[in-house]
């Protein structure tokens, strides 16, 4: 037997050859598409990965030589200020230690003063008043006041008398 095909034969195989070909082209396509989308996610995520870590190797250079950056200048000001608190201190305690040296100078300088003060008055009593002094070159003892009525010589309006060079 002898088998005549038709044109509808010929058209259905042809249609069912074709629908089986698209389909297999879809599937194929389908397949390389989404092995495309893995390897595509793939090579994605290791260039994200490689981008964060070049990143973060930037990043860590960076702020490196950002702390190395500032170090210096931290160093000096720290320097500076230390050098300028340990001069103003330093001054201070100086400053602080002359002022109470010259306090107790002065302190000291009052005491001999008073105590001076009550030598001379104590002189003056045990002399009676009576002074020994070189006025003009001329050497002349002074008396209190009220012992001689009439002298030739006063000082300070107490009676002075001259006494020779000889």
């Amino acid at each position: 037997m002898e088998r005549t095909s038709t044109a509808n034969d010929l058209s259905d195989r042809l249609r069912r050859r074709l629908e089986t070909e698209r389909r297999e082209i879809e599937e194929l396509t389908a397949s390389e598409l989404k092995r495309l989308g893995e390897n595509s996610r793939r090579v994605a995520r290791n260039a994200l990965s490689t981008i964060e870590r070049d990143t973060e190797e930037a990043t860590a250079r960076m702020r490196e030589l950002l702390a190395k950056a500032w170090q210096r200048p931290l160093i000096v000001g720290l320097s500076l200020w230390l050098g300028f608190f340990g001069g103003s201190w330093a001054t201070m305690r100086w400053l602080a230690g002359s002022i109470q040296d010259r306090i107790e100078t002065l302190a000291e300088l009052d005491y001999d003063i008073q105590d001076a003060r009550q030598t001379i008055a104590q002189l003056e009593v045990d002399t009676w008043g009576v002074a020994l002094l070189e006025i003009e070159g001329e050497r002349v003892v002074v008396l209190p006041a009220g012992t001689l009525d009439n002298t030739d010589w006063t000082w300070r309006d107490r009676p002075a008398v001259k006494l020779s060079n000889r």
